[in-house]
């Protein structure tokens, strides 16, 4: 399916829930939504499902307005946060329901297959109610995956499963994707899990659209620092600097000697933020490295990670180190950072410079 949205816009009385925005979803390929919480991503679906209408411009399918077409009358999936399956039918009879609908001779096949992918097959003969939370979600996964629709929306759907059982199905559901050919939209406030999901990311803010590309692309180039809040988990740390002849200075400070573009130095203003990925902080040091020194507020063990905040001359800080480390409170730590890991936005936010991938510039 070629879905496009052009000049897409939505209000409600006196709010606006959707600002213009156009974006072309990659056709048979994952398209994530990522925001935060009211960013607009179910407002946005909505419309693409056809369940709800823009207040204007256009929704084309295949070259062809669907604005006003019904949404029993599209070709299309939509699985939500909360989950909705036929409370009188077992659950193989959920799964299969899409499938007797059109005609399908391997129902059984395809049912068995979709239930074992995603862990349900012990639980065919029950019913949606005998089931927990995450249960009942993965059974309306598996009826959505088999309608086959050439357009599937997925809204947030693993945010009620616990942590290892989402793990587990962001690698299947991603070979599900791409064996099934369907264009796929799928909501999250994660931004692991759109790395995890590659594809291509629209990153969305309080009803705007901030920045659509590859999700690689996205991650290591946000246009602003609203869309680089938006793409980092932890929150990149974003310190006041300001340039100078030397290079990038913090406010407060040691000098980052970073030099921007060329055709940037004359515009850039002594008002910067330098932007910097908690997992680029690290507590040895290496060549060429930039000491911050400061006082631990908070050390925490998350997983395989610890995360160390800090409070610095600069501002305070959050380092993500891999493994487990202890610090106690008030202690004074030095953290190392490389020059060529920061990035810089200008007085108005916008990125001035950003690390290329291995960390060079």
């Amino acid at each position: 399916m070629d879905l496009m949205l052009e000049g897409i816009g939505k209000q409600v009385g006196s709010q606006t829930w959707l600002y213009d925005m156009s974006l072309q979803p990659c056709s048979g390929a994952v398209t994530v939504l990522l925001g935060a919480t009211q960013a607009g991503k179910t407002s946005l679906m909505r419309i693409m499902a056809g369940l709800d209408v823009p207040s204007h411009g256009e929704v084309k399918v295949d070259g062809r307005s669907v604005v006003g077409v019904p949404v029993r009358k599209r070709n299309v999936s939509m699985v939500y946060q909360q989950f909705i399956n036929y409370p009188s039918m077992k659950v193989r009879d959920n799964i299969a329901s899409p499938l007797k609908l059109s005609g399908e001779k391997n129902i059984e096949q395809r049912v068995n297959a979709l239930a074992e992918k995603l862990h349900i097959e012990m639980f065919l003969e029950r019913y949606p109610a005998e089931l927990s939370g995450g249960q009942q979600q993965r059974v309306a996964l598996a009826r959505a995956l088999a309608k086959g629709a050439p357009l599937l929306l997925l809204d947030e759907p693993l945010v009620n499963l616990d942590y290892k059982l989402r793990e587990e199905l962001r690698d299947e559901l991603s070979a599900l994707f791409a064996e099934g050919g369907s264009t796929v939209i799928y909501a999250t406030t994660e931004p692991g899990e759109a790395l995890l999901l590659g594809g291509y990311t629209a990153v969305m803010d309080q009803g705007e659209l901030l920045q659509y590309g590859p999700t690689a692309e996205v991650f290591q180039k946000p246009k602003s620092l609203r869309v680089a809040r938006a793409f980092s988990d932890p929150p990149m740390n974003l310190l006041p600097a300001h340039a100078s002849a030397a290079g990038i200075e913090l406010n407060g400070g040691p000098l980052l000697p970073v030099t921007l573009p060329v055709t940037l130095s004359a515009t850039a203003s002594d008002k910067l933020t330098v932007g910097l990925r908690a997992s680029a902080l690290r507590v040895h040091q290496q060549e060429g490295d930039v000491a911050l020194p400061g006082k631990v507020e908070l050390a925490e063990i998350s997983g395989s990670d610890t995360f160390v905040h800090l409070e610095s001359l600069v501002g305070d800080v959050v380092a993500q180190l891999t493994g487990v480390h202890y610090f106690e409170l008030g202690a004074q730590v030095t953290l190392y950072l490389s020059p060529a890991q920061v990035y810089i936005f200008d007085d108005h936010g916008m990125l001035l410079l950003a690390p290329v991938r291995g960390g060079g510039r």
